[in-house]
């Protein structure tokens, strides 16, 4: 596996991995909502690297470097529990100062799971139109 900065050939592997992922994992809203393009509009303008073997895309982090935050970390299904997640928030990690601070909704238990196993610690609460979100924040580098 290798961690690599977006190119404009994995857009298509990147939007369904969205799209699947935020269906499947979202079970809490409507997501008849969601759509293909909704990759392009939530990751507009930010830094995006993906977890990618033999050509096929397997992941992908998104960022504002410039604010160190997180906005997206996606694994297809097929991949999960074999450390791409952690290898993706190492590399983008390795982009950004600190603290680094992401935004994970509350009914996501394994995402909670997996930030707090990395470090992050709870800030505070907020509302959002899929339900409670915790903002996580992140001092030091992921070991």
């Amino acid at each position: 596996m290798k961690i690599r900065e977006i190119r404009k050939s994995d857009l298509d592997s990147l939007r369904n991995i969205f799209l699947k992922e935020r269906q499947t994992t979202f079970s809490w809203v409507d997501t008849a909502t969601f759509s293909l393009q909704d990759f392009d509009v939530e990751t507009e303008a930010e830094y995006i690297l993906i977890a990618i073997s033999d050509n096929i895309v397997m992941g992908f982090i998104s960022m504002w470097v410039e604010d160190n935050f997180i906005h997206h970390l996606y694994v297809d299904q097929k991949y999960h529990r074999k450390g791409m997640g952690t290898q993706l928030l190492k590399a983008a990690l390795n982009k950004s100062d600190f603290p680094v601070t992401l935004k994970c909704l509350e009914n996501n238990t394994l995402a909670v799971n997996f930030y707090k196993n990395k470090g992050f610690i709870e800030k505070e609460k907020g509302q959002s139109e899929q339900g409670t979100y915790i903002l996580f924040q992140l001092l030091k580098n992921v070991e």
